[in-house]
């Protein structure tokens, strides 16, 4: 157990590094800026694999419900920015994002899958925004379907992760439990961290 939690301590460790500079839509194409764009942020790296995990926790319709809502109002938070909408707190309420969503996995918290959804998209909402405000050069719609498949691809790591550990400890479901835990525990320790830094 103490194995486990130390790896996954080291992989959020190296996951909230700096951000990298995001990539030029004039050298790598829309679709690729908006790929990069979720990929070379700790805070939307840990949110976003937060959501698949805590989706996993909860089970049945979640599984496909909680991301599927994280992803809509993220592309709505997108539009809201294009348009002009101003949308205020938006870099505190991503770090915020970080620590509930570390905390809602830490505690397993079991929620109706509707309660779920309204909680993780309304954080999707800033994160959309804040997608849109750094849309620099790029043409929206491939930038904008950049961004919705790493998403996408960072809910399925998630998923992944739950699953993995799930089948790591089939004989041991409580430490399972623990591993999937002690994730969110270390994401919201992390949230606090790119909070204070």
């Amino acid at each position: 157990m103490i194995k486990a939690i130390s790896l996954g301590a080291a992989i959020l460790v190296a996951s909230a590094s700096p951000s990298l500079a995001h990539l030029n839509p004039a050298g790598h194409g829309s679709f690729s800026a908006g790929l990069s764009h979720p990929m070379v942020g700790a805070d939307h790296i840990l949110a976003m694999v937060a959501v698949g995990i805590w989706a996993f926790q909860m089970g049945g319709r979640a599984l496909v419900g909680v991301p599927l809502a994280f992803v809509g109002c993220m592309a709505l938070g997108f539009v809201l920015a294009l348009s002009g909408v101003a949308l205020p707190l938006v870099e505190p309420a991503i770090l915020a994002s970080v620590v509930a969503l570390g905390l809602l996995v830490a505690c397993a918290v079991k929620l109706p899958v509707t309660v779920g959804a309204v909680i993780v998209g309304a954080f999707a909402l800033f994160h959309g925004y804040a997608h849109g405000g750094d849309i620099g050069g790029a043409t929206a719609l491939a930038y904008g379907a950049g961004f919705v498949a790493a998403t996408a691809l960072l809910h399925i790591a998630g998923l992944g992760a739950g699953l993995m550990a799930e089948k790591l400890f089939s004989e041991r479901a409580a430490l399972a439990t623990a591993v999937m835990r002690g994730a969110g525990g270390l994401t919201a320790a992390a949230g606090l961290g790119l909070m204070m830094a």
